[in-house]
């Protein structure tokens, strides 16, 4: 065996044993949550597992048990005393939180599949609350939980960034969300609370089914990706893994693409979209 230098250990593993997680955002296992819950699991972490409401509890409920998570509760968190209900049991369970995965969005199917410039204002009020300040809320609930530090991590998507044919409405929330990361980071930084935000590639999940042209946009991205392919769900879920972990100890406020490398091509995707934009009109 080489001979290591004091600084580092001989043996790499990611270890996540005695820390405790809270993942919401599951809704069956094609959701982008469940690889990473199921990552965090593998690497010893406790965690507390939420469903939106009674039709998506029959789905999670399982995916809870075969995590072993020992909180498993609703939490719709347009109704904020139900989140405030999850983090009051962390709380008394637990007494501490090390991490947090927000994998969520909501948008009314007219607000998200018009045009941006028809939005409704109730349609955009719903898409920011839901993508954008659960996220704070939560960070604000973490904050007394995380006494050692911890990691917050969220997901965003390229439409965020550069324009995204169809995102429409979902656009301008991902920016906000990103911009949301960085101020996040900036407060919560002295409490070595690290605040990220993971850009997935298309993956379809049932939250993406819902775009109009999703099937174009998976050709697309898959044509212009340097690597020549879509992203794989498990790939996002590795990358959770990280920053909920010790090697990232030292980045916070980061957007870190996990796209087979299509963003640095944006233009060219864009170019793919509109090329099939009368096809899904």
């Amino acid at each position: 065996m080489p001979d290591f230098p004091e600084c580092c250990d001989p043996v790499e593993l990611l270890d996540l044993s005695g820390r405790k997680g809270l993942v919401i955002g599951i809704a069956n296992e094609r959701s982008l949550a469940w690889p990473a819950a199921l990552h965090f699991r593998q690497a010893g972490a406790e965690l507390a597992i939420t469903y939106v409401n009674e039709r998506t509890k029959t789905h999670v409920t399982p995916l809870a048990a075969r995590l072993e998570a020992p909180i498993v509760l609703p939490c719709d968190v347009k109704a904020p005393q139900e989140l405030d209900a999850v983090f009051d049991a962390i709380a008394e369970r637990w007494g501490k939180l090390d991490f947090i995965l927000h994998a969520i969005g909501s948008v009314p199917p007219a607000d998200l599949h018009g045009r941006l410039t028809d939005c409704s204002a109730a349609g955009f009020s719903e898409a920011m609350a839901v993508s954008v300040h659960s996220l704070i809320r939560m960070a604000h609930l973490s904050e007394p939980l995380m006494t050692d530090g911890g990691s917050v991590i969220t997901l965003s998507y390229l439409g965020g960034e550069r324009v995204v044919e169809n995102y429409n409405v979902m656009g301008p929330v991902k920016a906000a969300l990103e911009a949301t990361v960085r101020y996040l980071a900036h407060e919560l930084g002295p409490s070595n609370i690290r605040v990220n935000a993971i850009s997935a590639g298309p993956v379809l999940t049932r939250a993406a089914s819902g775009l109009t042209g999703f099937s174009g946009l998976l050709e697309a991205t898959k044509r212009a990706a340097p690597l020549l392919r879509n992203i794989e769900a498990d790939e996002v879920g590795r990358t959770a893994l990280l920053f909920a972990s010790d090697y990232t100890s030292g980045i916070t406020g980061e957007v870190l693409h996990v796209d087979a490398g299509v963003h640095i091509e944006s233009p060219v995707v864009a170019s793919e979209m509109n090329a099939n934009r009368e096809d899904s009109q």
